[in-house]
C-alpha cells in the first residue's frame, strides 16, 4: 500500500459516519428531522401498513379486561396493542398483556383438543365437539354416582366431593357468580375455587 492510498477500512468508516445520525446532529442539523435519519431508518415501513383487518379483544392474562386492536392480514396476526378507546387501560398493556402477540404466534401452541386416553401412552386429537360432550357426559355420570342428599344423622347437604371448580384469573366477578351458581347450587360442588385467589 502506498502513502496516498486510504485503507478500505477507512472509507467504510467514514460512510457510516456519514450514515450516522449523531455526527450530523452535532454538526446542528435538525435533530428531530433529517439528521435523525439514515438510509435505513427511511425504509423501515411500520407492520401496522400491512393490515387487512383490525379487530377488538379483550387481554386473556387476569381479571381487569384490558382492551387490546388486534391486526391482521389474512388469517394472520401481524401486531397487538392496546385500545386506547377503552376506559380500563387507555391503550396501555402490561408485559403479559404487551406478549400476547408472541404466544399468539407461537408454533408450540396448542390449537386443537388434545385426549390420552386412560393406559395410553400419547396424546389424540379430537374435535371439540366431542370434548365438550365427554365431558357433560361424565360431569353428569360423576355428579350422580356421587351425590348425597342427606348425611347419616338426616341433616340435608344437596352435594358432591367428587368435583371441584378452579376458575382462572380472567373470569370477572359476573362470570364467577354464575359459575358458584352452576357448580355449588346445580351441581352440588362443595370446592368452587379461584386461581386468582391461590
Amino acid at each position: 500500500m502506498t502513502i496516498t492510498q486510504r485503507p478500505r477500512w477507512r472509507d467504510k468508516l467514514s460512510g457510516i459516519a456519514q450514515d450516522w445520525a449523531i455526527p450530523r446532529q452535532l454538526a446542528g442539523q435538525d435533530p428531530s428531522g433529517a439528521a435523525a435519519e439514515s438510509q435505513g431508518s427511511r425504509r423501515l415501513r411500520p407492520r401496522l401498513e400491512e393490515a387487512d383487518k383490525i379487530g377488538t379483544s379483550i387481554c386473556p392474562y387476569c381479571a381487569v379486561g384490558c382492551a387490546q386492536l388486534i391486526y391482521a392480514k389474512g388469517n394472520d396476526v401481524i401486531h397487538v396493542e392496546g385500545d386506547p378507546r377503552s376506559p380500563i387501560n387507555q391503550g396501555t398493556l402490561c408485559p403479559k398483556g404487551a406478549g400476547t402477540f408472541g404466544w399468539l404466534n407461537n408454533p408450540k401452541r396448542l390449537t386443537t383438543v388434545k385426549y390420552r386416553a386412560p393406559h395410553s401412552d400419547r396424546w389424540e386429537d379430537k374435535p371439540l365437539n366431542w370434548a365438550m360432550e365427554r365431558i357433560a357426559l361424565r360431569v353428569k355420570q360423576t355428579r350422580d354416582e356421587t351425590f348425597v342428599s342427606r348425611l347419616p344423622d338426616g341433616t340435608l347437604v344437596n352435594h358432591t366431593m367428587a368435583l371441584a371448580s378452579l376458575g382462572g384469573a380472567t373470569l370477572d366477578n359476573e362470570e364467577n357468580y354464575l359459575i358458584k351458581k352452576l357448580c355449588a347450587g346445580a351441581l352440588g360442588m362443595v370446592w368452587v375455587e379461584n386461581q386468582a385467589r391461590v
